[in-house]
Parts: structure tokens; C-alpha cells; sequence
């Protein structure tokens, strides 16, 4: 019967009613058409190329000498949208003046008429310096390199597998393959390049065909650099857990600007340069937080920050493709290696993994392992970046996340970490003096191998224990799993001279070590864990080893971060120098820091968090349990670090 009443009342409406129903329908399309804008003939290319100072052009139909066309960045470049008014119009197109903010990236283009606000397509926005560079047979990117104007000559340019140099006009030509998706410039000595949402602009992002040409410029801009100072940054693993972006801003960047502030007040040049995970894989979904957020974390910063790639920069839903797991990061960071000239010295960056990460797909996290392997097509790379360097006593510093060597125990020695640690420093051995950092390990260590040119620092974590001891209701401290206070490598350049020091967090730059009275550690469950319960505070005496015993032999041990061979130690009690032994041994503040403060609260150590036995302990025996000792560690560069001990040294969670 309804379905019967349906035709009866459509059948009236066209018998009887033409006029009317065609009259209602005419209305509805006439509002249709008042909620949208007729703009006709729209020719929005997929890449446009646009030159300085040069009118953006918009080909169409329709448009109003009022309308407003908003760009609407959507890669995640700097700045939010741009609304340009129109400077000229014609019959089929308009022109808009250039704006500074429009940056290259991927943009929306919408109008805006009244309150009527309408897409019109989408583009990637590509500034350049000359449109009218012709192409060349093979040549897949072109462009130009210039500075105030003027094109500059001997650029280095490369894509991580072809390379090639400006000319005299600062043009270049790759036969490129685009199978990295950006190509990039080794920045020259006394240049320096823009930054954008705190990313140094050096490599610029392929978005078309693959065997299409492309143009991608580079201003670079002049300054002196010869001075410089270079902060590293190992394992910042931002998550938005464990409280990490509180104690990150108002410990870390804190100290960092402070530092900044330090050399900038003397003329130096600054720049940071990470070593690897930035953010934290597992937690890129379940708390969103990726790359993207940390970079709003630091791009507010004065200086630059290069960076390089962890193991938990990738996408952890991609499985069994590094190239694909990486793309996140090379959208947002560029390159995941390259290489800087900053003054006299030459920075290389480098990718020492492949990613597996077997299991994951959209929604579900893989294993999230991968091989400590150096690809051969980078040590190619590698082989070609040195090429350009003719003066083999340049300063070399190689930058990456994994480390070459393993922790060394108390008689230096130590293994190969990564798989291929010899290809490397065999890629290196032309040159006399060479540093790899290292970060991973969250802990420090340096390695000189004997007759080497090549040494290794293995630096401290600024997450110390992934942001764990200084977390709410935990130790209070912010302390590395040797011991080390979390921090960072303050590298300091003038001319081809380096020196370095180990930055503790929240301490002045002269605090290098941390002396214990074993007399006074002693770790129990009852004083260190209170809140456990017996199951777990059973546990204590395993994990507390030989510091869950009460110890009267008046020994005292030293944590000294950042030592190498060529440190110099003393250690005097009234007057007469006292012996001592390099140890291998656990630190004990960060056992109670983190182990047993875990214990506490009825839960095992994260096995990848506990303490770890460390070579960069020494041990001492004073002659009695009230003596005072002075302590001096001399570092290579010859500046003194010193405690006077006055002992019984009490043992306490913010003990020195």
C-alpha cells in the first residue's frame, strides 16, 4: 500500500503539477549553483616551477577581481597556508604576486569568494632561480647553486649514487634515477643554507617522472665558519611518555641553549648534529608522535641541527622494504646520508642499518629488527664523496647511529659492532685523522684502535635511560646506564683543530666524573625498594651483586664518562699518591635509579634499559674510612677535572 501511494503522489505531481515540481526543481539547482564557484578551462600543472620575483600564473576561466587563492601546505613544510590576492586577471588566467612564505612543498590551491571556498587542485610548489636552463640528453635534474644572486662554482651535488659538480655559473646536471627521491648538496666551507621547521633546506625532494627533468636549486648563504662549534646528540626517542617532552624542554633544550648562548657570545658559529632515533617507532601511532613532532620540539632553536637516522626513525607498519620504511623521514629530514663542510672540517653522514622489521603492515608493528650493516652502495657513495677532497689531513668526522665497536671491557678490549666495521675504516684510510660518533648504546665509550687513523666515540644518550630515572616518582636523576649523566658531545673546531667534552645535562661543563665511597653503597631491598613486595624484593640481591653486601674495605670507585687512553689520573691522600686499577663494573647510582626502581614498583628491568658493566670505572683503597682524597682526571686537550673527597660520602640518588 505505501509503495501503491508513492506512484499515486509522483503521478499527480507530473499530471497535475509540472509547473510546480519543475519550478521546486529549478530552485534547488540555482542553490546548488549559489554554493559553488564556476571557475572553467583549470590547467594546474603537477610541478610548478616558479622563478624569483616572477608572478604565479594560474590558468582558467571565471575568475572574480576580488577572489582570494589560498596554498595550503600539506607536506609538512614550514609555515601554515598563504592567501594571495589577485594582481591581474584576465580571460583565461590571473596572476599572483610571489610570496616569501610559499616555500617548495606540496600544496592545495583553493579559492575563496565570499563565503564560498572551493577547491581547485593540487601542486608542488618548486621556487627556482632560472627557469630557462635547457635540458640535456640523460639529464634528469638540473639547477643551479648560487648565493646573492650569483651562481657559485665547485658545488659537489649528488642524488647518494651519481655525483657532480657546479660550474662556473653554479649549474649543474645529474643524470639521475631519483631512486632516493631527493638530490642534495655537500654545503661548502663558509656557506650555510637556510633552515625550515628546524630542517637545514641542503637537498630538495623529486616529485616527478622518473626519467623526466627536473629543476631543483640551492641558495646557499656566506658566513664564516672556520670557528664552529658542533653539538652531538645521540638517542632523543621522543615518545610523549614517561613525561620525556617536559623533561626534554625544561632539562635538555634548557642546557642546549645555554651552551648555545655560551659560544655565541664569543662569535662562534653553532650547529647540532643528531645520531640517530629522534623518536621512538613503537610508539609513532599509539601516541602519535612522530618525526614531525619532534621537530616541533627543536624548531624554534637559533642554530641548525643535521641529522642522521636511528633504528627508530623508521615506519614500523612497513615490512621487508628499508627503502619504503624510510621514506617518512627522508620526506621530512632529507637524505638519510650525505655530507657537510663546515669550515675546515668535512662531515659525513651515514645509514648503517637495513630495516626488516618483519611482520608489519598497516596497523600492526613489525619485529622491528634490523641488520648493523654498512650497504656497499653507500660505501660507494662514500668512496666518491672522498674523491673531492684533496688535502688528506682534512678532518673527517662520520656520523651515524650504530656504533663500529662494542663497548671495551677494562683492558680496552673490544669487538667489531657492526657487521662491516672493517669496509669502513678502510673506506677511510687515506686520511689522517678521522672520529666516528656513534650514538645507540646510551652509554660512553672511546676507542682508539693502536696505529689507527680512525677513533670511535660511542656518546651518551639525551634520553639517558629513554627519559626513565628522571620520569615522575622514579629516581629524580637523569642518568645513563654506565652511569653517565644523560647529555651530549660538545665538539669545538678552529681551523683542523678539534676538541671535545662530554655535556651532562643540567651540570657545568668541568663535571666529568663521579667518585663513590663503597663504604656507604650499600643496595638493599628494604631501603632502595620499600614499596615492593616480597616476590620482588627477593629479587634485589641478583640484581644489587656485589653492592648488596655491606663493604668496610674503604675502597672508592670512580665513573669517569668520558675517558680515553691518553687521560691522566691522581689520586692523593694526604699528600702521597694512592694506586689504582680500571675496573669492569656496574655503576652503582643507576642501579638504584632504574633497576630497583623498577623492583619498587613490582616490575622487571626492561632488560634494553638495565645497568651495564662499563671499562671507564677505577678503583682505589684509601688507608682508612675517614681520609680525605683529591682527585684529578686529566683529559688529552690538558684541562684539569677535580673533586675533593671529604669522606664517609654519603650515597644518595642526587649524589655527585
Amino acid at each position: 500500500m505505501r509503495s501503491f501511494n508513492s506512484i499515486a503522489i509522483l503521478s499527480v505531481c507530473l499530471t497535475f503539477g509540472t509547473i510546480s515540481c519543475k519550478d521546486k526543481n529549478i530552485t534547488q539547482i540555482e542553490e546548488q549553483i549559489a554554493t559553488v564557484i564556476k571557475i572553467t578551462h583549470i590547467d594546474i600543472p603537477y610541478v610548478y616551477n616558479i622563478a624569483n620575483k616572477d608572478d604565479i600564473k594560474i590558468i582558467g576561466r571565471g575568475f572574480m577581481v576580488d577572489d582570494i587563492i589560498a596554498f595550503i601546505p600539506k607536506s609538512g613544510q614550514d609555515g601554515g597556508t598563504v592567501e594571495l590576492p589577485i594582481n591581474s586577471l584576465a580571460e583565461d588566467h590571473i596572476l599572483l604576486s610571489p610570496a616569501e612564505k610559499l616555500g617548495d612543498g606540496n600544496y592545495e590551491i583553493r579559492i575563496k569568494r565570499g563565503s564560498l571556498n572551493q577547491l581547485l587542485g593540487k601542486t608542488y610548489l618548486n621556487p627556482v632561480f632560472n627557469t630557462d636552463l635547457p635540458d640535456k640528453e640523460n639529464m634528469t635534474v638540473k639547477g643551479t647553486v648560487y648565493s646573492n644572486g650569483q651562481g657559485i662554482a665547485n658545488v659537489i651535488v649528488s642524488d647518494g649514487f651519481e655525483f657532480t659538480t657546479t660550474d662556473q655559473n653554479g649549474v649543474y646536471y645529474l643524470p639521475s634515477a631519483k631512486k632516493n627521491g631527493n638530490v642534495f648538496i655537500t654545503v661548502p666551507a663558509n656557506y650555510e643554507v637556510a633552515v625550515a621547521n628546524g630542517v637545514p633546506q641542503f637537498f630538495k625532494k623529486l616529485v616527478g617522472i622518473q626519467y623526466a627533468s627536473e629543476i631543483k636549486d640551492f641558495e646557499l648563504i656566506q658566513t664564516n665558519n672556520d670557528n664552529h662549534v658542533v653539538a652531538f646528540m645521540a638517542d632523543i626517542h621522543l615518545a610523549n611518555r614517561n613525561g620525556d617532552l617536559g623533561q626534554f624542554q625544561s632539562g635538555f633544550i634548557k642546557d642546549l641553549n645555554e651552551t648555545y648562548a655560551f659560544y655565541k657570545q664569543q662569535g662562534k658559529k653553532f650547529y647540532g648534529l643528531t645520531l640517530g632515533d629522534q623518536s621512538w617507532d613503537a610508539y609513532w601511532y599509539s601516541n602519535n608522535f612522530k618525526l614531525a613532532e619532534y621537530l616541533n620540539q627543536v624548531k624554534d632553536l637559533e642554530f641548525p641541527i643535521y641529522n642522521v637516522i636511528g633504528n627508530h626513525d623508521f615506519d614500523p607498519y612497513v615490512a621487508l622494504n628499508d627503502l619504503l620504511a624510510a621514506a617518512p623521514y627522508r620526506n621530512l629530514m632529507g637524505p638519510t646520508y650525505y655530507s657537510i663542510n663546515i669550515g675546515k672540517v668535512h662531515y659525513v653522514i651515514l645509514n648503517n642499518m637495513v630495516y626488516k622489521n618483519d611482520g608489519g603492515s598497516i596497523g600492526t608493528i613489525g619485529s622491528r629488527e634490523y641488520d648493523n650493516i654498512l650497504v656497499q652502495e653507500q660505501l660507494d657513495w662514500l668512496q666518491k664523496d672522498l674523491s673531492y677532497i684533496t688535502d688528506k689531513s682534512t678532518p673527517i668526522v662520520v656520523a651515524m647511529h650504530v656504533p663500529l665497536y662494542t663497548n671495551p671491557n677494562a683492558s680496552g678490549n673490544y669487538g667489531n659492532y657492526m657487521q662491516n666495521s672493517p669496509a669502513l675504516v678502510n673506506a677511510l684510510s687515506n686520511f689522517d685523522n678521522v672520529k666516528v660518533l656513534t650514538g645507540h648504546s646510551h652509554i660512553n665509550y672511546r676507542i682508539t684502535p693502536k696505529g689507527s687513523n680512525v677513533s670511535e666515540h660511542n656518546m651518551g644518550a639525551v634520553s639517558a635511560t629513554w627519559w626513565w630515572t628522571g620520569s615522575p616518582n622514579y629516581a629524580g636523576n637523569h642518568i645513563c646506564k654506565d652511569g653517565s649523566p644523560g647529555g651530549y658531545g660538545v665538539w669545538e673546531m678552529e681551523g683542523k683543530n678539534q676538541k671535545w667534552y662530554y655535556k651532562g645535562i643540567g651540570y657545568e661543563k668541568d663535571y666529568q666524573f663521579r667518585a663513590y665511597d663503597l663504604n656507604k653503597v650499600h643496595i638493599t631491598a628494604d631501603t632502595h625498594s620499600p614499596k615492593a613486595n616480597a616476590e620482588f624484593k627477593a629479587k634485589v640481591p641478583d640484581i644489587a651483586g656485589e653492592y648488596a653486601t655491606a663493604s668496610n674495605k674503604n675502597q672508592v670507585l670512580i665513573n669517569i664518562w668520558g675517558y680515553q687512553d691518553n687521560w691522566q689520573i691522581s689520586i692523593k691522600e694526604n699528600g702521597q699518591t694512592l694506586p689504582y686499577s680500571r675496573v669492569f663494573k656496574k655503576d652503582p647510582l643507576h642501579l638504584i635509579s632504574y633497576d630497583l626502581q623498577r623492583i619498587n614498583v613490582n616490575a622487571d628491568p626492561t632488560s634494553s634499559f638495565t645497568t651495564i658493566y662499563t671499562g671507564h670505572l677505577f678503583l682505589t683503597t684509601a688507608s682508612n674510612a675517614t681520609s680525605t682524597l683529591e682527585i684529578t682526571v686529566t683529559d688529552e686537550f690538558g684541562r684539569k677535572y677535580t673533586e675533593t673527597m671529604t669522606r664517609p660520602k654519603a650515597f644518595s640518588y642526587s649524589m655527585r
